[in-house]
């Protein structure tokens, strides 16, 4: 018998936000310096059936996974520390046992609440066998301008479990809602480290860096990053931008190797009171398809590996589900149905009240890297996949009246969001309607 493989003490990393944050963009800028001569690894937890994300990543770095020492494994359908432990343990095992990487990246769901990963990760199992480095939570500074994501329990929950908060999407807040954004997360985690990202880097539209200045911002509790865009000057745009990018990325690498405070208290805790550790388990609300759908990225590789295995007889297929104030809806096509481009994007954003569109399309313009949240609509041609896969996420549920007002930005809701709460969504003609963009 071959003597079980013993890991020790492998750098881990936490990248969490809530849904639509950018914590693919983060992936992506910390895969983009990763060392020719390391071995990564990415275990990304989708909440949805399909499996989008890693086709997405694997396109960003331009499919060269293999030759970049880079392995990604996908677990689909939930999170995975909410049904139990298993699923985790199984799944960081393989990836850990086969790829033998030197560096893990995790990047949970953005519905789940990072608490409970934590906790699974605090366990005695894990504490020789990962070292947790610290938790890097990525918010949008557009998402918290709008109450119903501020005063969300899962948005915030990721601010107050976070080591290092990335801020994004922030270049239209002045300097009076910056320092109310700032005392805001004081309130929910007074020793975050909090780093504004280059805007550049972080948005589809490249603004001028010299617009934020994170030296705007001041708070005694908040330790701020020690790079801000109004460090770097240049009568050359371009030089300066440059250099913020160069500065926000050395930053963002450099807590790959900090210790997570949060996670060290929370395994002290666990030691101490290993009974209070424990996870209540929550079963999943089923899924209302009745095909199941590939659940880890094992699958997906032997399916792209052989195509046969993945037939069109299986096709199309579409779910839909609803999980906690969101409902989601996914659907698989055989690669020859050709959607049209222009009415397809028409279409997505034409759904009522959505907060996340990702797929991999054969279009009118060839395969199609989709990936839409309210703050940016990024398309991008891709090569040949074994089916089209697309998956929208729709929030039905908003806690403002619809005259309320922002206190924190002065601003109102909008009567689109407010009516949100009452839609009913009729999955039936959307099949329709999406067949219908077939050419």
């Amino acid at each position: 018998m071959k003597n079980p493989i013993i890991f020790q003490n492998i750098p881990c990393t936490l990248v969490t936000g809530f849904l639509g944050a950018g914590k693919t963009t983060v992936i992506n800028q910390l895969l983009a310096s990763k060392p020719d001569d390391e071995r990564w690894a990415l275990l990304i937890n989708e909440f949805g059936r399909i499996g989008i994300d890693g086709a997405l990543l694997a396109s960003s770095q331009d499919n060269d996974l293999e030759q970049k020492n880079i392995a990604i494994r996908e677990v689909s359908g939930g999170c995975i520390c909410c049904t139990s432990q298993l699923p985790l343990q199984i799944t960081i095992s393989r990836l850990l046992s086969e790829h033998h990487p030197q560096r893990l990246l995790i990047e949970p769901t953005g519905l789940a609440h990072p608490r409970e990963l934590i906790l699974q990760l605090s366990a005695p199992y894990w504490q020789t066998a990962l070292k947790m480095n610290a938790v890097i939570t990525v918010m949008s500074g557009e998402q918290w301008q709008q109450i119903k994501y501020r005063d969300h329990d899962g948005f915030q929950a990721h601010v107050r479990d976070a080591d290092v908060l990335i801020i994004n999407r922030y270049t239209q807040l002045n300097i009076s809602e910056k320092q109310v954004l700032v005392e805001w997360i004081t309130k929910l985690n007074s020793q975050v480290k909090i780093i504004w990202a280059a805007s550049g880097l972080t948005t589809s539209k490249t603004t001028n860096s010299s617009d934020v200045h994170s030296s705007d911002v001041h708070s005694s509790d908040v330790h701020s990053s020690d790079v801000h865009s109004s460090d770097v000057h240049s009568s050359d745009g371009l030089v300066a931008d440059g250099l913020v990018a160069d500065a926000y990325s050395k930053t963002l690498n450099d807590q790959l190797n900090q210790p997570s405070s949060i996670i060290s208290n929370q395994r002290k805790v666990s030691i101490s009171n290993p009974k209070k550790s424990m996870i209540g388990l929550q079963s999943q609300a089923s899924s209302l398809a009745t095909v199941p759908s590939s659940s880890s990225s094992t699958d997906e590789t032997e399916a792209q590996a052989n195509p046969q295995t993945s037939a069109d007889s299986d096709l199309p297929y579409r779910y839909h589900e609803e999980q906690q104030d969101f409902q989601l809806a996914g659907w698989r096509l055989p690669a020859h149905y050709i959607l049209n481009a222009d009415d397809l994007q028409n279409w997505l954003l034409a759904l009522p009240n959505w907060q996340r569109i990702k797929g991999v399309v054969h279009t009118s313009d060839g395969w199609m890297q989709i990936n839409f949240n309210p703050g940016s609509l990024t398309t991008k041609t891709i090569d040949p996949q074994t089916d089209s896969r697309l998956e929208i996420i729709l929030q039905l549920d908003n806690t403002a009246d619809t005259h309320a007002v922002d206190k924190a930005t002065g601003k109102s809701e909008t009567e689109n969001d407010a009516k949100a709460s009452s839609l009913l969504i009729d999955w039936e003609e959307c099949d329709r309607e999406l067949m219908a963009l077939v050419i």
